[in-house]
Formats: C-alpha cells, structure tokens, sequence
C-alpha cells in the first residue's frame, strides 16, 4: 500500500536544509577537527558520532561540549605551539546535523536498572536536550544522519523517539528533520517504507557507499558467487552499486525528499602533486558522475575537498536542489540490485595485503580512540575498514584463488598479518611499538578473518577494550 498510494509525501525542507550541495563530514572529537569542518564553505557539516569516532567516555563527551560550543558559536582551540582555532566570523558556518550511534551499539558508562543504554539514545538524547532549541534560535533545527538501518520498523521506532522527545521538552512534531543513510543491502529494499515511517521527519536518504558495499559482503558472505574483487574495483560504477543510486534517486524524488550522494574516500596527497592530480581528478568524475545521476548534493571527508565539489555541483547543479529530477525512466529490479554481473576487476595479493594493513591500522587507531585515519592516501573509517575485514574472511572461507594462483588459506593469512605486525615493530622500534595497540588490534582482527566465526561489527569486537566501568552514570 506504501508503494502504491502516490498522494503522500515527505516533509518539505526545513530551514537551511534546502540546498545541501556540499556536506563534510567528520568526527564530533577533536574540536581542531570541529572548527575546521564548519570552516570549510561546505554547506553542512555531518558531525559523527559513528564510523568516524571511536566512542570511548572522554571521545563522547568531548563531542558533546563541541555540539554545545558549536551551535552558541563559541568553540575555541590552541595548540601547544599557541596556533589559535576560532569559528568564521563572517557568519558563513556549515549548518550542522549530527549523526549518532547505530541501534547495535550500547553505552556502557550510562546504566539504567541496570542495563547499558542504548548508544542511539546516549547520543541522540544528550545532544538533543542541550541544543535542539539553540539550533532553531539560529535559523536551523536539530537535524540528525540515521545510520545501519535495517528494516523501516528501525525507522518506525526513530520516529517515535523524535515525537516523545519533540513532545517533552515542548517543540512540535516535524520540528526535528532525519536523512537515513542507506547503507545495508536490505534497507536497499526498503527504501519508500522507511521515508513513510519518518515522512513528517524525513530528510531524505543518502548512498552510505562503504557499508553498503560491507553490508553486501556481509549478509553474502556464505555464498561464494558473491565474492567481490579488490575492494579498490568496487567502484560506484559497478552495476549493482549503479543500481542502488538510480533507485534512491528515483524513490526520494518521487516523494519530495533529497537524494544525498556519497564520500569519495581520497584525499589531498602532499608532496606528490603527480599522485595527488590523479587522486583529485579522481574525486572530481566521482562528484560528476553523482550530479549529473540527480543527486541534491555530496559528501566529502576533508576540507580542501570542498571547493573541487562545489565547482562540480554549482556547474551543474543551478538550483538549490535536483528534487525536480524525477527520474522515471529508472527500473530498478531485485536482480539489478544483487547481480554482480558486470563488475570489474580481480583478486590479487596486494589486495589481500593491503585489506590486512587497513583492517589492523584503523582497529589499532580506534582502540587508542581515533575514529578516522589516513591509510594508504585514503581516509578510512569504520565502514572501509570493515569492507576490508569481510573480504578477507569471505576470500579465505571460500578458499579462493588470487589472481596469481594462489589460494587464499586461513594459514597464510595468518603469516601475512604476522610478518605485517613484524613490519611495524622494526619501522617503530620497540618502545614505540610498545605503547601501541597493534598486538591487541592484531589478537583481534585475527578471530574474525579465518572464515569461520564473524563478528557482525568490528566496532562490537573492540568495544570492550576501550570501556571503563569507573563511574559509570546509573538511574
């Protein structure tokens, strides 16, 4: 009945929520971090506190002070050397939205009866009883990325926190707006159902391309046909990944609501400006490819990145928003959204080691609580992470063949991680070395890459590992 009632709609935009060219997006922690984003000209700023942030207790509620501190223009930072950060002071600041914790993650310092919180609540509840009014005396509103969102009963149960928590502090219903990432191969499915459950709230949806293409590899992994090449072809011109687009543009657009592109993981490359044109004309077709699709807008991870996506969209993008581009040409079948027909590209050995390097760098980062780290010219997060991860167990649980001829085994697995770590040890030294996570990060990733036993997120197998129980908040 969703899909054939055409009368309704979703919310129209809210204030500033109207053109969303340019979104940067970043973690909520450090503040340097913070000022920088909403420094940058983008038009929003997606502060995280997901797969950018590692959450541990001081991360969490540093972010929180910054959100306060942001949105009463007041956040400050100096460095030791006294270089000084401060807000523009021409007024010209990215709008904000937050993004909070997934469903599947809990809050272990705050306890009620008891139990851990859920960290979808901490994080929403905190920063929306402290600053949703704020954000509507300067023009905007509290506006929210919803993320790993499964099923629209997820959505369902979003919107009737937003109504509670609208109702108890005195705001009206529809005053918070929500962009549900699309980043799971089965909320893929649901894409109409989900802006129906949060149609007085909804802002939209937006290509969440990293877990999507994790999600994918995740709920297949027991299947060798969907064994993916080298995570560096899977691109969004892959034809399943193709498909996935043209089918939230279409839906979006069909009820009124933005269609949000995705972040291009490259980065500025200094000292090589060779590496670093190619990497930037990289990023350039990337953002071409999404506004000339009919997406309202993009994401970007760094702030020199900016100005090249806004040239792209203000070229070809004129008016605020594409929510005129319907797209009703677009078929988009189930089929098109599994099929790895046509994909691109092969298993090899540097694919094998380069996912073993990204999986064990970022893990050894978030468990000294950085959430977004730059490996190998890219800015990888959690979600890219985890691509790397589940290629690895889905390759070596099917035995597979690299493009050398050798078979991808649980034991030579294991000797490429430990000759990695090894690695490491000489280039850092011992002392160095030692005050790391890298042998924790290393016990860790390797009881989730032997094709046997998975952990549905690495952010779960960490988790414990980065919590103090030590005055824990209980109710």
């Amino acid at each position: 009945m969703v899909r054939k009632d055409v009368s309704w709609q979703g919310a129209k935009p809210a204030p500033r929520l109207v053109d969303r060219r340019v979104e940067i997006t970043g973690p909520v922690s450090p503040s340097k971090m913070v000022i920088n984003a909403s420094n940058s000209g983008a038009t929003h700023f997606m502060a995280d506190f997901e797969d950018s942030h590692s959450p541990t207790w001081e991360n969490n509620l540093d972010g929180q002070l910054n959100m306060r501190d942001l949105l009463r223009r007041t956040l400050t930072f100096s460095q030791p050397d006294g270089k000084f950060y401060k807000l523009r002071e021409d007024g010209k600041i990215a709008t904000l939205i937050v993004r909070p914790r997934g469903w599947h993650m809990e809050e272990a310092h705050m306890l009620v009866d008891g139990e851990r919180v859920s960290a979808s609540l901490f994080d929403f509840g905190l920063y929306f009883f402290h600053n949703a009014k704020q954000a509507l005396a300067i023009g905007a509103g509290p506006y929210f990325y919803l993320p790993k969102m499964e099923s629209h009963l997820e959505a369902r149960l979003w919107n009737d926190v937003f109504n509670m928590a609208q109702d108890m502090i005195g705001l009206p219903r529809g005053t918070i707006r929500a962009t549900v990432l699309i980043e799971t191969i089965l909320a893929a499915f649901e894409m109409e159902e989900i802006i129906f459950e949060l149609r007085d709230h909804s802002s939209g949806l937006n290509c969440g391309r990293w877990d999507y293409i994790f999600s994918f590899i995740k709920k297949l992994r027991n299947h060798p046909q969907f064994a993916l090449p080298d995570r560096k072809d899977v691109t969004m011109s892959s034809p399943f990944m193709a498909a996935y687009v043209r089918l939230l543009i279409l839906t979006c657009h069909k009820r009124g609501v933005h269609a949000m592109g995705g972040m291009a993981a490259f980065i500025p490359i200094k000292n090589n400006p060779t590496a670093n044109d190619a990497a930037m004309a990289k990023v350039e077709a990337d953002k071409l490819q999404e506004v000339l699709a009919g997406h309202d807008g993009t994401w970007v991870a760094h702030p020199e990145l900016v100005k090249l996506a806004l040239m792209v969209f203000n070229k070809h993008m004129p008016n605020p928003n594409q929510l005129h581009v319907r797209r009703e040409d677009v078929v988009v079948t189930a089929k098109d959204l599994l099929s790895l027909e046509g994909v691109k590209g092969a298993i090899t050995e540097k694919g094998l080691r380069d996912n073993l390097d990204v999986g064990l760098q970022y893990m050894e980062a978030w468990l000294r609580g950085v959430g977004c780290v730059p490996i190998h010219n890219l800015m990888e997060d959690a979600a890219t992470a985890e691509i790397s991860r589940s290629q690895v167990w889905q390759w070596v649980r099917h035995n597979v063949r690299t493009a050398e001829g050798r078979s991808i085994t649980p034991d030579w697995v294991t000797a490429l991680l430990e000759e990695d770590v090894a690695a490491k040890r000489m280039a850092m030294g011992e002392q160095r070395f030692s005050r790391s996570k890298f042998d924790l990060a290393k016990r860790l990733i390797a009881t989730t890459i032997q094709g046997t036993s998975y952990s549905d997120f690495l952010t779960l197998l960490c988790y414990e590992h980065i919590v103090s129980t030590d005055g824990a908040a209980r109710m």
